[in-house]
């Protein structure tokens, strides 16, 4: 399966997308459904969200989970609002909606040609390449680093080549974009260890690709590697997730709170299982999905049976801005 169908490139998985995935705001340990705002403090949790039993059996407690848990979302919250984070792209303009190579707002000329995309400039486009000002043509190929290790800017700017599916696109990161100076936080859920459930992991025999809506209404192939079941209020209940570079899974998911007290679908990241496929499923670590921060990531929906019948009160719920 090509890389560009297992949902990199900012929008999920793996790509440029991972240092997206990563941090976020406040408070220790709450009730259960407690929530954290900007600033750390708690409030009330969605009508009917109350825990009234266990989320899931804990088999013990770890003490620095709550710490773990704090900085891992002032993490997020940095990096989601950094310069060139989500909340700064104002758009992913794909070249074959732009068959003469103007791209709305962006300079130069730009062609998709097989496996490589041709950017034409004059120094007067004011476009820097790796750093240096550019005119001429230069072939490009995918962007898969970090935003800000783009090859193309303009000014303050990063254009990000992307690929998915054989189409070829640019994504205009800005660091004045309207969604980044309203940003006030993400409202988020307390920790409680009881969402940390054990669970386990099991891989599939190959790689399945399904399609799947993606937020921009297209349907994209995902590519997904086993999945992991676990126990939830005494029910049992399963996820189907990919398997990244470094071991660790991810998961789309919606729950009975999607839609409603929660953004439509989430994202669930858990370490790499042990060696028998152990592997703790944390929904205290649940997390907003790019196209929360930005319409113009293009994520994928939550795969066939990775609709949750349960509440998860858990995790981050919601973009909070002006």
């Amino acid at each position: 399966m090509r890389a560009d169908e297992r949902a990199g490139d900012g929008d999920g998985r793996g790509g440029s997308g991972g240092a997206h995935e990563r941090s976020a705001a406040g408070g220790g340990p709450g009730t259960p459904g407690a929530r954290v705002g900007p600033g750390g403090s708690s409030g009330s949790a969605g009508a009917g969200e109350q825990q009234s039993g266990r989320p899931g059996e804990a088999t013990g407690v770890d003490l620095r989970a709550p710490n773990e848990w704090q900085h891992w979302h002032e993490r997020r919250i940095e990096t989601i609002s950094a310069p060139h984070g989500p909340l700064s792209l104002t758009g992913t303009h794909w070249l074959d909606d732009h068959p003469d190579g103007h791209l709305p707002g962006v300079a130069g000329l730009w062609s998709g040609d097989g496996d490589q995309l041709v950017l034409t400039a004059t120094a007067a486009d004011g476009l820097t390449v790796d750093d240096k000002p550019f005119a001429g043509s230069v072939r490009l190929t995918a962007d898969h680093g970090p935003i800000d290790g783009s090859r193309v800017a303009q000014g303050a700017r990063r254009l990000v080549v992307l690929r998915r599916e054989g189409l070829w696109a640019v994504r205009d990161f800005d660091p004045d974009a309207p969604a980044r100076r309203s940003f006030r936080g993400i409202d988020t859920t307390a920790y409680d260890p009881r969402w940390a459930l054990p669970g386990r992991f099991h891989r599939y025999e190959r790689t399945q690709s399904i399609r799947v809506e993606n937020a921009d209404g297209r349907q994209r192939g995902l590519g997904l590697d086993g999945e992991i079941s676990f126990t939830l209020n005494g029910q049992a209940h399963a996820l189907h997730v990919a398997v990244e570079d470094n071991g660790s899974l991810w998961a789309v998911f919606a729950d009975a709170t999607s839609g409603s007290s929660s953004y439509r679908f989430r994202f669930l990241r858990p370490a790499a299982p042990t060696a028998d496929g152990s592997v703790i499923v944390d929904f205290n670590r649940a997390q907003l999905p790019p196209c929360a921060f930005a319409d113009h990531f293009i994520c994928p929906f939550p795969p066939p049976g990775n609709t949750l019948s349960v509440p998860v009160a858990a995790g981050e719920r919601n973009l909070l801005a002006d």
